[in-house]
Parts: C-alpha cells; structure tokens; sequence
C-alpha cells in the first residue's frame, strides 16, 4: 500500500478488496453499542443505512456486525502490525473477550487504555462514567513500540528534580534518574495506561482543528500519540471508520500512509477538506498523490482529463490491459484477457467512421483471433465511448444481421456510474456599515444537484495556486457572515452533493464606498 486513499463504501466491503498483510496500524473508533440516535452523526443516506438495524439484535448483533469486520482487519494487518480499538462501557468487556481475544489471542493484549477525561455530567444514582477504552492487540510476537516517542515533558517540579539529580543528589539507575515518578529522562515520563492529560474534542475552540463540528470527534493529540507510538515514517495506518478524520489528518502530518473508509459522503469529503487545509500539496511527498473513490464519478472531470490517462483507466474499469506502448498498436487502446482488442473514444456521439477504422484495425491485429471469435459468435472488439451517434450503431447493426460479426459498443456509464457535478451560485449583500469603516457582509450560496445538497465549505483567502483551503469546513446552510475593512478579498465556496461530487466558485470581492465583486 503506497498510496493514500479516500474511500466512500461499507468498510466490510472494502476490506475484502484488500491485500493481505498490507497494513502497519489501524486505528478504529467505531460506533459505540449505545442504542442512542446520537450514533447517526451525519445523517446522509449511506450512514442511516449503516446504521439503521445496528441495534435490532441487541449486544449479540452488534458483536457479530463488528466482529466480521475485525476478522477482515487481522487479514490486512501486517505479522508486525498493531490495533487499537476504541470503545466504552457499553460493550468493552464484549469486544475483548468475544473479539479480540478469540481473533487475535489473549497473550497478544498489549495495553488495555483508559483515555480519561472531563466533561459536563449530571448523574444521582452512579458516579459520572467519563473515560473511553483502547484495547491495543499486536498481530504477531514483533510489534512497533516506539515508547520514546511518546514521552510526556516533565512539569516543572519534576524538571527540576531531574536537573538535581544529573548533579548527583539523584539516585542513578542505567544512567537514567529513579523518582517518585519512575525512571526518567531527557525527553519526558513514559504515559502509564490511563491517560489523564488529553482533552476531548468539546475542549477546544469551535471550528479548530481539534473541534470542527464533528460531535464524537477524538483530539489529534489522542491520535498522535498512538500513531508515534505504534508506527514509523512511512508505514501504512488503516482507519476503518473514518468519521471526522483525525486518524488521516495527524497521519498525513506524521508522514504515514493512510487509508480512511467510511460510509458517509460528509465523512470523506470534510476530511478531504481537512487535509487540503493542513497540508501544503506542492511540498508534502505523503499528501503530494492521493486517490478518491467514491460511488459516482464525475462526467466533466472523465471527459476532459488527459487522453492516454483516461483510456488506460478505463480499460482496466472495464476488465482489459491497457496499450502502454502506444505504437504500432492499429490504433487500439487495450484488449480484453482473452485479447480481443478495445477501442476508447473520450468523446460522445461517435459516428460510423470509427467502427469502419475500428473493424479495419482488429482484423489486422491478429486475424486468427478475428477470425476465432466470429466462429464462435463472440465479439471481435469493444468500443468504448460516452455515447455513439446514429450511424455507429446502424453500422453494428448491419454487420451483425448480414455478416455475422459482433462489434460491442460499451457506453462509459455501463461500465463506472457516473453523474453531473452540482451547480453553484453566491449572492452577496451588505448588511450593515460600522462607525469604525467595517462592512457586515452577508455571504449565501446556493447549490443545485439531482443527488440534494450535503455541505458547503468556505476559503475566504482563496489562492488557486496553493488550493482551496477552507476556513470554515463545515456549513449546512450555505450562509456566512464577516466583518471587512476596505480592501479585496478573493473568496471561494466548495459545494458537495450526496454522491460525493463536488463544485467551486470563486469571487473577488472589493470593499471600498461601495460592494464589487465578480
């Protein structure tokens, strides 16, 4: 896995697609067997349906859903892999003893972690119940440990006593000092098991990184700390439930490899959005590629990407080999397993005259084969294309009926769905003037797609040569307002419909006697 992935799907799917022993951590926070209506965060279509008969069975059910997927992950994992699953009371003890412990054995219980924290409770009859569980198995008896990494900075009663004991009031022990606190050093204390000293989301500021809206988001130091912990620069780390996207935001800032799946189209569009906000693409060799795969692909950015691009991919969609060559090819593009040739045309309404090239070029290519199919009644070649006009297929047609030879014309959408991105359109309107020269401006978009509208996310600093970076990630309305001096600001709003399709407008706004924009 060299890749960073984006993934829209039912994760239990996707994990199947994947290579065995492939990935270095994962990392799963997944919904938390609490029958609350809380555990449906986004509400788009593909997350109610994940969810919607989580709980009809009861803890049985929910241990069966979650622990196939599991099963899945120890396939994936490497022999030196690890796994942290973050659960809570609910269903702690049932996810050790009929999950973990039966997939990847009791001895391989590296830590069992309480994430403590604080947080509003109002409880009479039973203390306030406020930590969370992170069960850490290993796959194999070798398993990255970096416990260095992760030391926590002494505070300063106890910086001070390290300084004391390097001048020998201390009490030596392998070169290190032995205190009240346990052995130290230079970078810090070794966490114990129960974690005290990492916030919940709720604790930062709205709208930051740690706190973009998400309601049952983990802090990024929470994730830091695991990932420095159980994986090295470069590793491949798996997050099977990808939610607000922490997991890829501070793998991608560590220089990991990431894979984050989720159900949701919000959920894999905002941490998109998260890394293209964090990251600088021009510099980043981890973020520098990354694929998105979602259920619908885009027609505008299908028709006009590069050529030779778009014909390879499409023939490997369709189940072919791609020409790499590119020469003495007759003009073909690729051929199917058996090696009957493919022709690709990025272009709709193709006419007669490239069947009658097309026809041309397969019998020169391999008449045996030509010769083969049409005995055995099979194809002789496939055309791929985003529509065919009239005279294309008049043409099979009339070679079929009168000689008995079968070209296949294969629109693109029978072979990958495909859909129109959302339109969008701002209207802008000034709502009030301030004494101190300040202008309240009123931003609204309005988006436009047959799939309905997810988000909108906006970059009121839009520079196109270094991407859309969105200042405010999250905004369901589509309605913003700020506060401006004179002068231009150049503003960018990104719209997502429920297939994940996307669309950016941008305006440059000048604030001056009057409102100019365009």
């Amino acid at each position: 896995m060299t890749v960073n992935k984006l993934i829209l799907g039912d994760n239990l799917e996707v994990l199947k697609t994947m290579d065995s022993d492939s990935i270095d951590l994962i990392y799963l926070d997944p919904p938390f067997f609490s029958n609350r209506d809380y555990e449906v965060i986004w509400g788009d279509e593909g997350e109610i349906r994940s969810f919607q008969d989580r709980w009809a069975g009861g803890i049985d059910h929910y241990i069966g859903w979650l622990k196939e997927r599991v099963e899945q992950m120890y396939r994936v994992l490497k022999p030196t892999g690890s796994i942290f699953l973050h659960c809570d009371w609910h269903a702690d003890a049932y996810i050790r003893v009929d999950i973990l412990d039966k997939i990847f054995g009791q001895h391989k219980l590296i830590n069992q972690i309480a994430w403590c924290y604080t947080s509003a409770a109002n409880t009479k009859h039973r203390l306030p119940q406020k930590h969370d569980t992170i069960f850490w198995y290993a796959k194999g008896n070798t398993y990255t440990a970096n416990i260095d990494d992760i030391r926590i900075p002494y505070n300063t009663k106890t910086e001070a006593n390290y300084k004391e004991g390097l001048k020998g009031s201390g009490t030596l022990y392998d070169g290190k000092i032995k205190s009240d606190e346990g052995i130290l050093n230079e970078k810090g204390k070794v966490p114990e098991d129960w974690w005290t000293d990492i916030a919940i989301a709720a604790r930062y500021p709205k709208g930051s990184p740690n706190n973009i809206g998400y309601p049952t988001q983990k802090p990024m130091a929470l994730l830091e700390r695991i990932i420095k912990c159980a994986s090295n620069e470069g590793d491949t780390i798996l997050d099977p439930f990808m939610g607000g996207g922490t997991t890829i935001a501070v793998a991608d800032k560590l220089n990991r490899h990431w894979v984050g799946i989720d159900q949701s189209v919000q959920a894999v569009k905002v941490t998109e959005l998260r890394l293209n906000q964090q990251t600088d693409l021009f510099t980043n060799i981890y973020a520098n590629s990354y694929t998105l795969q979602l259920y619908k692909y885009d027609y505008d950015t299908l028709r006009y990407q590069n050529a030779f691009e778009f014909e390879s991919w499409i023939v490997g969609q369709f189940g072919g080999t791609s020409n790499a060559k590119q020469r003495n090819d007759f003009g073909l593009d690729g051929k199917m397993p058996d090696n009957t040739p493919i022709q690709v045309k990025r272009s709709e309404n193709i006419g007669r005259n490239v069947i009658d090239n097309f026809f041309a070029a397969v019998q020169r290519s391999d008449k045996k084969l030509f010769d083969k199919n049409i005995r055995e009644a099979k194809p002789v070649g496939y055309v791929i294309a985003f529509s065919f006009g009239r005279g294309a297929v008049e043409e099979v047609a009339r070679l079929k009926n009168k000689e008995n030879i079968t070209i296949k014309l294969v629109t693109v959408d029978e072979i990958i769905p495909i859909a129109k991105k959302p339109a969008i359109h701002i209207e802008i309107n000034e709502l009030s003037r301030n004494e101190d020269g300040t202008r309240e401006i009123e931003f609204i978009a309005t988006g436009q797609s047959k799939a309905g509208i997810e988000f909108y996310s906006w970059d009121f600093n839009y520079q196109i040569d270094r991407g859309f970076k969105p200042s405010v990630i999250i905004d369901k309305e589509g309605k913003q307002k700020r506060l401006l001096k004179a002068g231009s600001y150049p503003v960018a709003v990104k719209v997502v419909d429920n297939d994940g399709l996307e669309s950016i407008e941008e305006i440059k706004l000048k604030v001056n006697g009057t409102i100019e924009f365009q």
